[in-house]
């Protein structure tokens, strides 16, 4: 999943960028509305992490004109703004979500998990398939209860492959989900973690499917 983070202060942005991505999230980041609404309209992300204090269009103006224009993309609003009224502006300006600054980090990442859980890509913290568990929220892998050592990049495939058992991800899919915006993609990059990932889950645990992508299940 990609996030656009929409913050300017640079220092926090930086920050929060290296966590979410940590966390599995390919994340970009724009430090001025007029950008964001760019971005947003090129459908190049899953979900938005705004700031409301921006430098050039407020916050609460980005959030209406997303809504204006019926997009549904989800919204977590980060702000110091954080009195009773602006929460109740910021939910009925159509934010999914508000979370006021100061905060702890595995706090959002809880939060992405519940937006996460409601766009359906993901039921739980927990996805099973035949033997093989994933653990969202501890970035764990178990077969048959012995744990898989991994990267973060063949976490983040396993669990796009995983979060969609039984459909087919093409290799642009996943590479959509696994890095940042202007990251720069080897040509077999996909296939050399599923290679990897290969090695060490069940045998035919991951499909290919010739000439489209990869499918569990």
């Amino acid at each position: 999943m990609k996030i656009l983070l929409v913050e300017d202060d640079i220092n926090l942005a930086e920050a929060l960028v290296k966590s979410l991505h940590n966390e599995g999230y390919a994340t970009n980041h724009v430090n001025n509305g007029s950008d964001a609404l760019l971005s947003i309209k090129t459908q190049d992300c899953d979900m938005v992490v705004l700031d409301l204090g921006l430098p050039d269009i407020d916050g609460t103006e980005v959030l209406r004109n997303i809504r204006k224009q019926k997009n549904p993309i989800p919204i977590l609003v980060l702000t110091a703004r954080d009195t009773i009224e602006d929460k109740i502006q910021g939910l009925d300006f159509g934010a999914d979500d508000y979370l006021p600054k100061p905060f702890e980090v595995k706090e959002l990442f809880a939060r992405l998990r519940v937006i996460e859980r409601r766009l359906g890509t993901v039921n739980t913290s927990i996805i099973e398939v035949a033997n093989v568990v994933l653990d969202i929220a501890s970035h764990k892998i178990t077969c048959d209860d012995e744990v898989i050592e991994c990267s973060r990049k063949e976490f983040m495939v396993l669990k796009s492959l995983m979060e969609n058992t039984g459909r087919i991800q093409s290799r642009e899919q996943l590479e959509h989900n696994l890095y940042q915006w202007g990251e720069e993609v080897a040509s077999n990059a996909v296939e050399v973690h599923i290679h990897h990932l290969r090695k060490k889950l069940p045998k035919n645990f991951i499909k290919t499917i010739r000439g489209v992508g990869y499918r569990v299940g």
